[in-house]
């Protein structure tokens, strides 16, 4: 564990958030990543307690710095120095799109009431 000063981009890979330095940089220059809320640039210097809020794979992570490490270090070590505050991931069932066979045709009305009312439109309103 190093005790002096550690870049986002180096952290974010030290603790395994992205598999690259240069993935965690871009992801950072692309406005993915805010450190307590604001937009910052990869070589942002990190301090113990700042929270971390960044996008990845659809799903926001929130984690508070509890460690400074510079080192990509395995995956038991990594977790020792964030908290992860992050919501509860989306469960798969409601990603999931609904496939209808190849060559079924175009939807009945009744089919596209159903995806309506899966996707949380009412239908309401359409001429």
């Amino acid at each position: 564990m190093s005790g002096g000063a550690v870049r986002l981009d180096a952290w974010l890979w030290a603790v395994r958030m992205y598999k690259t330095r240069s993935a965690a940089t871009a992801a950072v220059r692309g406005g993915h990543v805010r450190v307590n809320d604001e937009p910052v640039k990869a070589a942002h210097t990190l301090a113990v307690g700042d929270r971390i809020r960044l996008r990845k794979d659809h799903r926001e992570r929130i984690l508070e710095v509890t460690g400074l490490i510079s080192k990509r270090v395995g995956a038991p070590v990594a977790v020792k120095n964030y908290i992860d505050h992050s919501p509860a991931p989306i469960p798969r069932e409601l990603l999931a799109v609904p496939v209808r066979e190849r060559g079924a045709g175009r939807p009945t009305k009744r089919d596209r009431r159903q995806l309506d009312a899966l996707r949380g439109r009412d239908g309401a309103g359409r001429g």
